[in-house]
């Protein structure tokens, strides 16, 4: 998934942050996982640590990927307004479970 090399101490940091219930090695094994977390309730120092540490294109893409329940719809809203995937009122749906 990664197109950039996101340095492992640096996510770790967040991990022991943001994915309490995992030990920070562990949890930097899905780099996707806290970086999701970290954008859906990350605090304004992290989040400028994130956006540092993945990058932008990295944060898209983690949009991109998203697993239902990753983020709230605030935060889904913010995130493709800040990124620039989409004007405000054109945001696209929470991934939601589909039933065939």
């Amino acid at each position: 998934m990664t197109a950039r090399r996101i340095d492992r101490e640096g996510l770790m940091l967040l991990a022991q942050k943001y994915i309490w219930w995992k030990s920070p090695s562990d949890a930097a094994d899905q780099p996707e996982r806290v970086i999701a977390q970290v954008m859906n309730i990350g605090d304004f120092e992290d989040i400028q640590r994130l956006e540092a540490l993945a990058g932008n294109d990295m944060l898209v893409e983690v949009l991109n990927r998203a697993e239902i329940g990753q983020f709230t719809p605030r935060s889904w809203t913010y995130w493709h307004y800040r990124l620039g995937i989409a004007d405000i009122d054109q945001v696209p749906p929470l991934p939601s479970r589909r039933f065939v």
